[in-house]
């Protein structure tokens, strides 16, 4: 699995380069990259950290010039699906496009769904109160708000999803598109399991869905 997402992130920076665009992977606490402290840093309450991280990222771009927030977009999927739905619902200000896969995005059922329950070492048990008080800070389908100005999103999924499951990825384009937020996309693939893609082809085609909503969205294309 993570060979296939690795890939996947190469092609799409090979993507955004050949068109004019600029990619970047932002290395954030929660992650794997320098060790079993690294990874700790940003587990239940501290989860936080995370998105911190990743918000200074977006910041320092537009920052130093290298983009403005109406052409930052943000992809992620599985763990990074609940990322960038807590840039889209915390840091909204941020980026002008969200591409949202295969996504954790309700934490108050997560624990009940597909393979969820064997995530409480990661994000907390919801179930506890004390433990849904910090986790609840970080449920994007719990931090939608009313007159909020939100980034264009697309959100994806696969109906054979068996780790985190579609019924998230549904749960919150439906409540997006009831409140009424526009600009809100969805697509389910039917094969592909937690992957979205089952083959090559339909990786291809679910790689071209994303990349055209965030050219189009941020710059027009």
């Amino acid at each position: 699995m993570a060979g296939t997402q690795d890939r996947h992130l190469r092609q799409a920076g090979e993507a955004a380069h050949s068109r004019g665009g600029v990619y970047v992977v932002a290395n954030i606490r929660g992650g794997g990259e320098y060790g079993p402290s690294w990874h700790r840093a940003a587990l239940k309450e501290n989860r936080h950290r995370a998105f911190e991280d990743f918000a200074a990222v977006a910041q320092h771009l537009v920052h130093r010039g290298v983009t403005a927030r109406e052409r930052l977009g943000c992809v992620g999927g599985s763990n990074g699906g609940l990322l960038v739905g807590n840039m889209l619902t915390s840091y909204p200000e941020l980026f002008g496009a969200v591409s949202c896969g295969v996504p954790l995005l309700d934490m108050r059922r997560y624990t009940k769904l597909s393979a969820g329950h064997s995530w409480i070492a990661e994000y907390g048990d919801p179930d506890v109160a004390a433990e849904w008080e910090y986790i609840k800070t970080f449920s994007p389908y719990h931090l939608l708000k009313d007159g909020i100005e939100y980034p264009e999103t697309f959100i994806w999924t696969a109906t054979s999803d068996d780790r985190v499951g579609p019924v998230q990825a549904r749960k919150m384009a439906a409540r997006m598109q009831a409140m009424g937020i526009p600009n809100v996309w969805f697509h389910e693939a039917l094969e592909g399991g937690h992957a979205g893609a089952s083959d090559n082809r339909q990786a291809a085609a679910l790689q071209a869905r994303s990349q055209h909503f965030l050219w189009r969205t941020l710059a027009g294309g």
